[in-house]
């Protein structure tokens, strides 16, 4: 460091270079004859302030037998490291003045590999300089380095080391690291075949010598590279951009950075002038920023143009968007807009915006346009075996939410409800032919023989750490046999684990009979998402019985209606009426109005609702015909707090408002039960309202106040 003068500071180092030996020539400043002259200086940027230095003096004129160079290495150490370097000289020293153990030989040709590397990098990224060059007066210009004054906007993104790389830096990585691991294997089998062959090691064949070579720059390009990565590191976040001054803009920066500097001397200690006023900067100026990154630009809608035309065509398929474009929100939009100019029809309606596409990838939607809102009610609070639950109900029936919380209050006032679990196994029934209805026999003896059931119960049990193998049950219909398997599930609902054990047993089974003949994995003995008597006798899912016994008060004020005719009404249209109708499992009033609700707030499946809306609904008057016993038995059950819908921002959020979201640590499968047991509890509570509605005579007059759309809808464009 040089010419330190108080009061001043820069941000840029000078250091004086007065000898640089490579390979025994000494780089120096002059003709290298010992002769002294004014050294040159390598100039290294930084943001940080120093120590203050004057500006050099002005450097003799170059000498006309040497041309002047400037080398700007794009972001190589720190984010701007120059070099300047005029005039250059290589001459032979004999008698160095560098001690022996600093002296090093570098070979110029290990190097040649790493010049590519070193390039300047794109044009409108580099920077250059321009020679010295002599004033008006005969004297060298001076040109200096200052830094940013008054920063700007960059117009571009901040310089890296990886920028001068004339490929993509992963690419050139994956080159050198090829290379180094690829000539270290040949040439250690070269070492070995000449050490088996007794042939002397210096001996070298001009693909050695290339393999030599090749390592070594891929050796110091990897050196390089982790060294320049921690560097970066460092130094970029302390890196910023400069400017180049004339001689004729020194001494106004000069006289700017005193005012600037607020560590200077204060102006009540120094004699009073125009240097202690502040002076505004100079708009004509332009100086470029310290590094800011780039704003993250949008894709062109020009772009989305092309591919909107090109699912329309028939050219891009319209379910692979995801996978091509990489954002599910933007494939939905492009998807929608598709849709709408090949149907024609508008979805203005359906919102788009708002929802996490990402979340339903590959799990719960394919090829989605938008989403559709359902409005989320709460009825209770339900008092439910000793615990108040807030009951989230997702519907557009009006009346529905009102009535269930009706039901609900009138229970949480006879003193709350209780329910009771009878099972809980999920099921799956696969189909098997075999060529005789005695092999079908034999399979069915087989399976049912308890000898058999803990072998497959082992085989069943290792495809999943929460299914367990509790029962199974054979149909025959000639030589064929449905086999009925009931497992318990943990928190999930369960079909994908209950699928995956019967199939383990079904490769296990085709060992013993190979003649078994696997037609289905599910041969609707299960039976899902349809009506059916196996699963109102047997039951599926959780199978809860849940029962309420309101006090007389109660029935009068908040039901009413009296318990004389709830009991009637009970018989005649639930059993009765359901019997005369050949109803299966709905012997109920709306059983299926509350489990669907509560099902979609709750991310289960809808479609389910048709076996877990199987219910009967019992009225009793108990307490000498004063008080109402009513119950609800619903055998087949089917949700889960885990997998499919419930993982869902809105359906987990209703999950957590129940208390039961996610998979249960201390009891696995808790979560899940109480759920159901929460259903069961909900339809009691709409039971109730809605047949003391109904006695009361009370249904049409509710559902014309409250169901009724006075909204005009005439104007709607489909």
């Amino acid at each position: 460091m040089e010419g330190a003068r108080a009061g001043r500071r820069v941000t840029f180092l000078t250091f004086e270079l007065t000898k640089i030996w490579v390979g025994g020539w000494e780089l120096g400043p002059g003709g290298g004859q010992g002769k002294s002259q004014k050294p040159e200086f390598i100039q290294i940027i930084n943001t940080r302030s120093i120590a203050p230095a004057p500006a050099p003096a002005p450097a003799p004129a170059p000498s006309s037998t040497h041309s002047s160079f400037n080398v700007y290495y794009d972001d190589f150490l720190t984010n701007f490291l120059l070099i300047y370097i005029n005039p250059l000289h290589l001459s032979h020293s004999s008698n160095s003045t560098i001690p022996s153990s600093l002296q090093f030989p570098i070979s110029t040709s290990l190097l040649l590999p790493l010049f590519p590397l070193f390039s300047l990098g794109r044009r409108e990224r580099v920077k250059r300089l321009i020679p010295p060059s002599s004033n008006q007066n005969g004297s060298p210009r001076r040109r200096s380095v200052k830094p940013a004054l008054h920063p700007q906007p960059l117009s571009d993104g901040p310089l890296k080391a990886s920028d001068a790389l004339s490929l993509p830096l992963y690419l050139t990585n994956a080159v050198f690291f090829t290379l180094f691991f690829s000539v270290v294997y040949y040439l250690l089998l070269r070492w070995r075949e000449k050490i088996r062959n007794s042939t002397p090691l210096h001996v070298v064949t001009l693909s050695e010598i290339a393999a030599i070579v090749t390592f070594v720059a891929s050796f110091i390009y990897l050196l390089g590279f982790f060294g320049i990565g921690f560097v970066q590191s460092l130094i970029i976040p302390r890196a910023s951009h400069e400017d180049i001054l004339d001689e004729d803009e020194i001494n106004d920066y000069d006289s700017l950075m005193l005012k600037e500097d607020t560590r200077a001397i204060p102006c009540a200690a120094a004699p009073q002038s125009d240097d202690c006023k502040i002076a505004s900067p100079r708009p004509t100026k332009k100086i470029i920023e310290d590094k800011i990154p780039p704003p993250v630009i949008p894709l062109s809608s020009e772009e989305d143009e092309e591919i909107v035309k090109s699912v329309v065509e028939g050219k891009t398929p319209s379910y692979a968007l995801e996978s091509k474009l990489g954002d599910c929100h933007r494939a939905a939009a492009i998807r929608r807009e598709a849709l709408q100019r090949t149907t024609g029809k508008s979805l203005s309606g359906l919102p788009l915006d708002g929802f996490d596409y990402d979340a339903i990838l590959g799990q719960c939607c394919e090829m989605p346009v938008g989403y559709v809102q359902i409005p989320v009610g709460i009825a209770g609070p339900l008092l439910l075996d000793g615990k108040e639950f807030s009951v989230p109900m997702a519907t557009t029936e009006g009346c529905l939410v009102a009535s269930t919380n009706r039901g609900c209050k009138a229970i949480y006032a006879s003193g709350g409800a209780t329910s009771s679990l009878l099972r809980d196994a999920m099921t799956r029934a696969p189909v098997v032919r075999f060529g005789t209805a005695k092999r079908a026999a034999e399979l069915k003896f087989f399976l049912e023989d308890p000898l058999n059931f803990e072998t497959l119960s082992l085989v069943f049990n290792s495809s999943s750490r929460f299914g367990r193998l509790q029962s199974i049950k054979c149909a025959i219909a000639g030589k064929n046999l449905y086999i009925r398997f009931s497992c318990s599930t943990g928190d999930a609902m369960g079909m994908n684990m209950v699928s995956k054990g019967v199939q383990n047993v079904m490769d296990f089974l085709n060992n013993e009979f190979p003649d078994m003949d696997v037609i289905g994995i599910s041969g609707n003995y299960c039976s899902d998402k349809k009506p059916a008597a196996v699963n109102w006798i047997e039951g599926r899912g959780k199978s809860v019985v849940c029962e309420a016994i309101i006090k007389e008060e109660v029935v009068k004020k908040v039901l009413k209606t009296d318990v004389t005719s709830l009991v009637e009404l009970n018989m005649l249209k639930n059993l009765t009426g359901s019997a005369m109708a050949g109803a299966l499992g709905g012997f109920n009033a709306h059983a299926s109005n509350i489990v669907s609700a509560v099902y979609i707030a709750t991310g289960q499946d809808p479609a389910q609702n048709i076996e877990s809306s199987h219910c009967i609904t019992m009225m009793e008057a108990v307490n000498d015909g004063k008080d109402l016993h009513v119950s609800v038995t619903m055998p087949s059950i089917e949700v889960g707090t885990v997998g499919g819908g419930t993982q869902l921002a809105s359906q987990s959020a209703c999950l957590n408002l129940l208390g039961v979201k996610g998979a249960s640590k201390e009891a696995p499968g808790s979560n899940a039960r109480q759920l159901a047991t929460i259903v069961a509890g909900a339809v009691l509570a709409g039971e109730l309202s809605l047949m003391s509605a109904i006695a009361a005579g009370q249904l049409v007059k509710s559902h014309m106040k409250y169901n009724r759309s006075n909204k005009d809808v005439t104007n709607v464009s489909s």
